[in-house]
């Protein structure tokens, strides 16, 4: 790459520049066997450049014209020099590593690596290699965008303007621009370790994994609704260095908090400017106490402010208001829940997201003449049918059963549900005195008939679980004042 050719200097660079090309011109027009002599090209790296091209020019040609000529010949022919004039260094390396042997533009992630190697002494060239090797791999490995890593990786751990935020095409002039401060210039060593630590964790956090590489409930349940989304990743890769037990909190409250945007209608560059924030103090948080403090001042704080729209939206859910992946994920959760209380022994969420499991709809979207003219308000029947409170998980064996028909003949089967959430429906289970199956289904109570008032109700009893699910009841230290019974 050639920059400013003025003066005298300008034209050394120039002469340079063609002694160069001079001296790797066996590339251009000689044998095969010439270009793989490794040895030779070594030896003329350690010489004078001038000096090496002409004793190239001597040796391959003895300096005989009609030799020479047909080399220059081919020389002009197929070798162009592009003279590019830019303001500076930053610039001249960008420009040279668009213009490359592949033909394509090269992004961030690529000028970033001649940045560091270009900080780097010639000496440990090997060191940053493999290192990098270790970055690309992590994030290739986990099927991800390079340059949303490296954009999230500067907006968890680097003082960017959040007024404005940071696109992909401004990532490698951050960095040139702030090579000093985040350790590039100095410590380029240092930094690409940085870099590696946080993508082998973003490829866990990305799988449903902690730092470590060990499965996090919480993280496997984000990928199950969220879709393309991947703003979180800012707050868990400021978080990665936390012991276990807390970061294992800090997944817990990141899916209630994405969760409760996605269900809001939160703008997503709303909430990623949020975690880009926040991740400035979690930083630095190493305790319980700090914490706690860290978790109370943001994610409890904004689940709070976002009760209302959180109310409103579980309680007017419906199959055509929610993607139904998402729709799935929420009965998931919630049967989950349930029985978690219950049983104190956890099952995976993929239980109950398998395809083993169906989505039930209590009051049947294809009913028969006769489920239609005894439902108590026929007319309005499309509008009951999508309705999450007559939505239930039952197991594919018993819902193949049961078809379409009225309620009265589905109990029995529900009764047979091994979730307490699809039981608690035709009736309420109780062991003893005040055991723990016995809080778990406190607040839901069995019907009788199922009619709209009984969906009605159910949607309301699904709200209550879904505030303690989603941390609702946690954050604002109360749950909501309203009756829920058959």
């Amino acid at each position: 790459m050639l920059t400013r050719f003025q003066g005298e200097g300008g034209r050394k660079r120039l002469i340079q520049a063609l002694t160069a090309l001079f001296v790797s011109v066996d590339h251009v027009v000689a044998s095969p066997e010439a270009v793989t002599r490794r040895e030779g090209h070594d030896q003329w790296r350690r010489k004078p450049l001038y000096e090496a091209a002409r004793e190239f020019l001597a040796v391959r040609f003895m300096n005989d014209p009609t030799k020479l000529l047909p080399f220059f010949a081919a020389f002009t022919l197929r070798v162009k020099l592009i003279r590019i004039l830019t303001p500076d260094v930053n610039h001249a390396l960008k420009v040279f590593e668009t213009i490359n042997d592949r033909g394509v533009s090269l992004n961030a992630m690529d000028l970033l690596k001649n940045l560091l190697f270009m900080r780097t002494p010639s000496a440990n060239y090997e060191t940053p290699k493999e290192r990098w090797r270790m970055v690309v791999d992590a994030i290739d490995n986990a099927r991800e965008k390079p340059l949303r890593f490296l954009r999230y990786y500067l907006l968890a751990f680097h003082d960017v303007d959040l007024n404005r935020g940071i696109r992909e095409d401004e990532i490698y002039s951050w960095f040139a621009n702030n090579a000093k401060s985040v350790g590039i210039q100095d410590q380029p060593l240092a930094f690409v370790d940085r870099l590696v630590q946080a993508s082998k964790a973003y490829g866990h956090f990305v799988s449903g994994q902690d730092a470590t590489g060990t499965p996090n409930r919480h993280l496997m349940a984000i990928r199950a609704f969220s879709g393309s989304s991947r703003n979180h990743l800012i707050l868990l890769l400021a978080g990665k260095h936390l012991p276990t037990p807390l970061f294992h909190q800090l997944a817990r409250h990141v899916e209630n908090l994405v969760f409760c945007y996605v269900l809001t209608r939160e703008q997503s560059k709303v909430y990623e400017r949020n975690f880009a924030r926040w991740a400035r103090e979690l930083v630095s948080v190493t305790d319980a106490a700090g914490f706690g403090a860290w978790a109370d001042k943001y994610i409890r704080s904004e689940l709070a402010g976002h009760e209302r729209q959180f109310d409103y939206w579980l309680r007017e859910m419906t199959t055509n208001s929610i993607q139904q992946y998402r729709l799935r994920y929420i009965l998931a959760k919630l049967t989950q829940y349930v029985d978690t209380m219950a049983w104190d022994n956890e099952k995976p969420l993929t239980h109950y997201l398998s395809a083993s499991v169906h989505v039930e709809h209590i009051l049947p979207s294809y009913p028969s003449a006769i489920v239609r003219e005894t439902f108590d308000k026929a007319d309005d029947y499309h509008l009951y049918t999508p309705r999450l409170g007559n939505l239930t998980l039952l197991e594919k064996t018993i819902n193949t059963s049961i078809s379409n028909g009225i309620f009265a003949a589905k109990k029995p089967s529900y009764r047979q549900s091994t979730f307490l959430l699809t039981k608690a429906l035709a009736e309420k289970p109780q062991v003893g005195v005040a055991t723990q199956l016995n809080k778990a289904v406190a607040d839901l109570e069995p019907f009788d008939s199922w009619t709209s008032a009984s969906i009605e109700t159910r949607q309301a009893q699904l709200l209550l679980l879904a505030r303690r699910v989603w941390g609702i009841d946690e954050a604002t230290g109360h749950p909501i004042a309203e009756a829920v019974s058959a």
